[in-house]
């Protein structure tokens, strides 16, 4: 099995091998943006009360993107260090890193279960709950907590699956979380009356089925590097690289949670509940840029990653080049479809005029440059996937600290409606971001390929507790 996957990775067709890879990565994060939109769908046409539960659920979203980041930060930090370490041929350091990843995972997760139980009500109402929302916000959060081991382990482990080349294997991972939360959300919601609760019930246990199918393929004989109870005891020397790897994405998504607080709060102050319902929409809606976005890097990243740690860098190179031309197709058509067809898409959540006037209004503005993000995701990801964790880690800080949060504060000053300037914020943001990434790629993926291209006695050892850069 190590052989015929480790010639898939190093010797295969790149474009075959991008497409059998990227197809079901793309799949799984197309399925995995249904299975977060389903409680919503279902939860804004709740009889009588969709609109305000549906932006008491919105809420929660700061909450749950910290929890989806720190199994980025294990998982997506892990797993392109385990696949350079296969490239190279070490296995045995490729499967220590799965199994603190795994340790790490779980000290994680029962720290922000504790955390999450004890402070959720009042990080609720920060992050923009009103009187009205709150209550259907506190249904929801509490039971979803409670399920933060299985979170953890079903999108932290799984990222190992695909960076051992079993994308289809990944796929099924969210597949199955997803048809038995969406069979199980009319259940709990209207069929045993639970509304909110409901649906937090059918995610929860969604996720726990989807955590123990990953945990059975890591320990079973199909897997390529195995979870083994002896290299899950944390060592520094493993665990620490993989953090600093693993920053760019936690940041990436662990701000998504401090951006949200930053809209709603300032949208709630300049545009009530409708602005913060309008926002809710548009951030679920913005995910089908960014997780099928994801689901291609995921797909490339093993071709990368190994290649080079194979010293293949022609292969690395066209791996970007095509990552990099999908991509940028994908978000040019989801930016069509936000601007010629945005009533389609918010009424896939909401019914109410008031609130999808204000949606397809605010979805114009808030995704005026995304024609440009497969451009930033391209690059950023392929940082990562190389071990650049210093790039990688700014561009991360750049776009969202940076940049964003200042112009959600700032843009509000500039222009005569505040709540347009809010949702401007974000355009503006990225328009920078994206020009510096695509700069600073040009001179630094260079200059790797050329060291690549080097006798290997000539490359710089890496250091002892280091990612390679």
């Amino acid at each position: 099995m190590e052989n015929r996957i480790e010639t898939d990775l190093g010797q295969g067709s790149v474009g075959k091998l991008l497409l059998r890879l990227a197809v079901p990565t793309v799949t799984a994060q197309v399925v995995n943006v249904l299975y977060n939109m389903v409680d919503r769908m279902y939860i804004g046409h709740i009889e009588g009360i969709g609109a305000q539960a549906l932006t008491g659920v919105g809420v929660c979203m700061p909450l749950i993107m910290i929890i989806s980041a720190f199994a980025a930060l294990a998982g997506m930090g892990g797993s392109p260090r385990a696949s350079i370490m296969m490239g190279r041929g070490d296995h045995p350091a490729a499967e220590k890193i799965l199994g603190n990843c795994t340790t790490l995972m779980l000290v994680l997760a029962g720290a922000l279960t504790a955390v999450f139980l004890a402070f959720g009500r009042d990080m609720l109402l920060a992050f923009g709950a009103s009187g009205d929302t709150i209550g259907y916000a506190m249904q929801y959060m509490p039971i979803y907590a409670c399920g933060t081991v299985f979170v953890q382990i079903a999108l932290g482990l799984n990222s190992f699956i695909t960076a051992q080349g079993f994308a289809k294997t990944s796929m099924i991972t969210v597949l199955i979380g997803a048809v038995i939360n969406i069979i199980l959300d009319p259940v709990f919601i209207f069929g045993f009356h639970m509304g909110v609760r409901g649906a937090a019930v059918a995610t929860v246990i969604s996720q726990a089925v989807s955590c123990f199918w990953v945990l059975s393929f890591l320990s079973g004989k199909r897997a390529v590097i195995r979870l083994r109870p002896n290299n899950m005891k944390l060592s520094a020397s493993v665990i620490l690289p993989c953090i600093l790897l693993g920053l760019s994405p936690f940041i990436m998504q662990a701000t998504e949670s401090i951006i949200a607080v930053c809209f709603n709060a300032s949208l709630q102050t300049y545009g009530g509940d409708t602005a913060v319902g309008a926002m809710t929409i548009l951030t679920t809606v913005m995910q089908f840029s960014m997780l099928p976005l994801m689901g291609l890097s995921q797909g490339a990243q093993p071709i990368i990653s190994f290649n080079f740690g194979a010293r293949s860098a022609a292969r690395v190179k066209k791996a970007f080049q095509l990552l990099l031309i999908v991509s940028v197709a994908y978000s040019a058509a989801l930016w069509a479809a936000a601007m010629l067809a945005p009533q389609a898409l918010v009424s896939i959540f909401t019914h109410d005029p008031v609130l999808s006037q204000a949606a397809v209004y605010a979805m114009r503005i808030y995704m005026g440059v995304s024609v440009v993000f497969g451009v930033q995701i391209a690059c950023q990801q392929t940082f990562i996937a190389i071990g650049n964790a210093k790039t990688s880690l700014f561009l991360a800080v750049l776009r969202k600290i940076i940049l964003l949060i200042p112009l959600i504060y700032i843009m509000p000053m500039l222009l005569p409606d505040p709540v347009t300037a809010v949702f401007s914020a974000e355009p503006v943001a990225d328009a920078i971001a994206v020009a510096t990434t695509a700069v600073l790629f040009a001179v630094q993926f260079r200059r790797a390929m050329k060291r690549l291209a080097e006798p290997e006695g000539t490359l710089p050892q890496e250091p002892k507790g280091a990612p390679a850069q």
